[in-house]
């Protein structure tokens, strides 16, 4: 099969990139709604569809704010703005939906962790994401760089590169199959593990990409990942001072 895969069907091109984005958020979704049937949700159906809500416009806003900050655009026509609202990447979307769940808790009220309902059912669709970004080849900002690595994979132009989109599909299998088997977790906890582990595999990872790096030379998602960790530093340094 040669990448990018950009099959045609009745002589109509066929996005498989945004094929598997639709089917990311649907089976993502009916996931979560499978899970919430199975075990008891401490979160009422309202509270929890006003933290849905919360993290959708997080992530919606996201999204977009480190897609531009991946790839600053300063131009201010037309196009310009077209291509700026369809930038986006799920680093953003998640931090940012992180904090739109906050939001949402702390204006309706809401004490109960959220997250660990929604754990398994994002990797499940960032992994589904992932399959049309590495299909997708050089078209996705999600390429590495030229390397001898044995590895290394024809990803559309020619020459041998990191496939970083079919290292993030094995981590994310390992890291559903660990999370999915772990048990007797206290409530919020898994959600912590996820967002750790998954933003520290984004740190490393980074660095095999042709990244620009701004500052310290590190790039605005390894800043992103920074700020990840120390949110969850102080979170934690607060619950542990309530717990006295």
């Amino acid at each position: 099969m040669k990448i990018p895969f950009e099959p045609s069907l009745f002589g109509i091109d066929i996005n498989v990139h945004l094929i598997t984005e639709y089917l990311a958020f649907f089976l993502g979704f009916r996931y979560y709604v499978f899970l919430r049937k199975r075990q008891v949700d401490t979160i009422s159906s309202e509270n929890r569809l006003s933290i849905i809500l919360g993290a959708i416009i997080g992530a919606f806003l996201g999204s977009r704010i480190m897609g531009f900050l991946e790839n600053p655009i300063v131009d201010f026509d037309t196009i310009s703005f077209i291509t700026l609202f369809n930038l986006k990447t799920i680093m953003g979307g998640l931090f940012g939906g992180l904090i739109g769940v906050e939001a949402s808790k702390k204006m309706i009220g809401e004490n109960n962790s959220s997250g660990d309902l929604f754990t398994l059912p994002i990797i499940l669709g960032i992994f589904i994401g992932r399959i049309g970004c590495f299909l997708n080849g050089i078209n996705e900002f999600t390429y590495g760089k030229e390397t001898s690595f044995f590895t290394g994979m024809n990803l559309g132009d020619g020459l041998l590169r990191h496939p970083i989109a079919l290292y993030e599909l094995v981590f994310l299998l390992i890291l559903f199959i660990i999370l999915k088997n772990l048990k007797s977790l206290k409530n919020g906890n898994l959600f912590v593990i996820f967002m750790i582990s998954y933003f520290g595999f984004r740190f490393f990872i980074e660095f095999l990409k042709p990244n620009t790096f701004y500052w310290l030379e590190l790039s605005s998602i390894q800043w992103l990942c920074i700020v990840c960790w120390i949110y969850y530093v102080i979170k934690f340094r607060k619950s542990i001072l309530y717990a006295r």
